[in-house]
């Protein structure tokens, strides 16, 4: 065997068997073949953000025009276990929240590793065992207080998330064939170990190996990912197009090219998810320093009514339908509050009003958080869609989306002092929780993860910068923050084995600095979660 791939991480219960020769020898080829291209995409999205900052306006593609006049082709569509995805629950891939999933009577589980997951060693290597046992049904379990976890008799199809392009593994390291070592891409890491351990057993299983695809910024990126799968397919001797992916549309460069995205991955596509929060984080970040028409106003009043993100879902699922694409709508905050029913129906009213939207405007799903959202999404795709599977046929040729409508942040809305201050206190508690391991955090009646937190930090960055006054008379400044900040530590930072005070030190970096960190995970990721072992491993060919 050929196997250039170092484990530079601590070993535990069955490492090995996720870990072995064979697979790292796939992750090697996967390597071999894509890490260069990788890093092209990567370079390229810098010298893009580059163009935006210096001035440049977003559009759509007039040199793929011959792909959008050809209304002839259609995307691979569902898979087996994929025709119907209404009600889609989302979470990481600890043992409880695998079997809380499997068990929340939704159609399909996402079962992430990105914004959901804090990418310590553990949870990584451990979230694959996981995926492995429960695809094979063996993922039951007693936790340490003795309640029982099992799974029961009808369990959604599994779609996993892999990390994003811009992301790296640092406790495996690959060797190049001319000698040089690097981090390994955590994308190619996560959807090798899953895709080589589990594409047969899916298969035999009745459905397939299907995945998210995340953060991706525009058409070329998607082909690399399909290049990716069609040799994968090839090496593991599965028939081309078994594999079925579906893209977030999260970032404000890709939404002008869904149709470009949607034909590179044709062979393999499923369809497109309207990933709200990261779109909001990828606006601020991209239109940072463009003036007072770019400020978004205090992060709560961003819905999914204003007209900008209005046009981006409509134009998402008018572009999926097109194609035969499924479009999938996103994740409300809003979750449960099983001691306070008060606050509970204000959520459920809150999530029945958004899943609505979602319906009536054409999805043909949606994302929960929460197995108690369940029923609340269930009921308002139910009304819409009846016994059908989908709303394909819905094809909203009605909308008319004009490049200016995807940037006119317009929106009736302010910056509030509070608002500065709920930026500070979630951005804070959230990359605490983190650094503890902890992806999906619930705070103050809203599910956070890592976009919700990209989204704080960011906007205070650009409040600062731009010389926000909020409706209170105040000027939002890096001082003002600062004190903020150290009143959220003093009521937040006195339990013993927190880790407040690394927090507030990443909090400083990526939001109080001149420079703007493109994802506040890989700072914080490459201080904090990089465990390693005195001397890397490598498996004996």
């Amino acid at each position: 065997m050929d196997i250039r791939i170092e484990i530079n991480g601590p070993t535990g219960d069955r490492y090995d068997d996720i870990l072995s020769p064979e697979a790292l020898e796939f992750l090697t080829r996967l390597h071999d073949l894509f890490i260069g291209r990788r890093q092209e995409r990567l370079s390229g999205r810098m010298l893009f953000r580059q163009a935006i900052d210096n001035g440049r306006n977003l559009r759509f593609l007039d040199d793929e025009n011959d792909i959008r006049r050809n209304r002839s082709w259609r995307v691979a569509g569902a898979g087996p276990g994929l025709e119907d995805r209404r009600v889609e629950i989302t979470g990481p891939t600890d043992r409880k929240m695998t079997v809380n999933a499997l068990n929340s009577g939704a159609k399909v589980w996402l079962a992430d590793f990105e914004d959901a997951t804090s990418p310590t060693w553990a949870n990584i290597i451990e979230g694959q065992i996981n995926l492995f046992d429960a695809i094979r049904r063996q993922v039951d379990f007693t936790s340490p207080e003795g309640k029982e976890y099992k799974l029961g008799a009808e369990t959604p199809t599994i779609v996993a998330r892999p990390r994003g392009w811009h992301l790296v593994e640092k406790h495996m390291r690959y060797t190049d064939q001319a000698g040089t070592r690097t981090p390994a891409s955590a994308s190619l890491v996560d959807f090798g170990l899953y895709f080589f351990h589990n594409a047969a057993e899916l298969i035999d299983r009745g459905t397939g190996p299907y995945f998210y695809l995340p953060k991706l910024e525009n058409h070329l990126e998607a082909r690399l990912w399909n290049d990716v799968f069609t040799f994968a397919e090839a090496r593991l001797g599965i028939p081309h197009g078994t594999i079925r992916a579906t893209v977030l549309i999260e970032t404000i460069t890709a939404a002008f090219e869904m149709e470009e995205i949607l034909y590179e991955l044709r062979d393999h596509c499923a369809g497109l998810n309207a990933g709200r929060w990261d779109y909001v984080f990828s606006i601020i970040k991209n239109f940072r320093g463009r003036g007072a028409g770019f400020v978004l106003p205090d992060r709560k009043q961003i819905t999914m009514t204003t007209p900008f993100m209005r046009a981006y879902t409509e134009l998402l699922v008018a572009t999926c339908h097109q194609r035969g694409a499924h479009a999938i709508g996103g994740m409300s905050a809003f979750i449960p509050n099983r001691r306070d029913p008060e606050a509970t129906a204000a959520a459920l009213e809150q999530v029945a009003a958004d899943k609505r939207r979602e319906a009536t405007d054409g999805f043909d799903g949606t994302w929960v958080a929460h197995p108690d959202l369940v029923p609340t999404a269930y009921a308002e795709f139910d009304a819409v869609l009846g016994e059908r599977p989908n709303q394909l046929d819905r094809l909203r040729e009605d909308v008319q989306v004009a490049a200016a409508d995807l940037v006119d942040l317009t929106i009736d809305g302010e910056v509030t002092d509070a608002g500065v201050r709920a930026n500070v206190s979630i951005a804070l508690r959230y990359i605490e929780a983190w650094l503890r391991g902890i992806g999906a955090v619930a705070l103050d009646g809203l599910m956070e993860d890592a976009a919700t937190a990209e989204i704080s930090r960011s906007q205070l960055w650009q409040w600062a910068a731009q010389r926000v006054r909020t409706t209170e008379g105040t000027l939002v400044t890096r001082e003002w923050i600062e004190r903020i900040l150290i009143e959220e530590l003093d009521h937040f930072g006195g339990e013993e084995g927190n880790r407040f005070e690394d927090a507030a030190a990443i909090f400083r970096d990526v939001t109080l600095e001149d420079d703007f960190p493109p994802f506040l995970t890989i700072p914080a990721y490459t201080r904090y979660l990089v465990d390693t072992v005195p001397t890397p491993t490598a498996v004996a060919a």
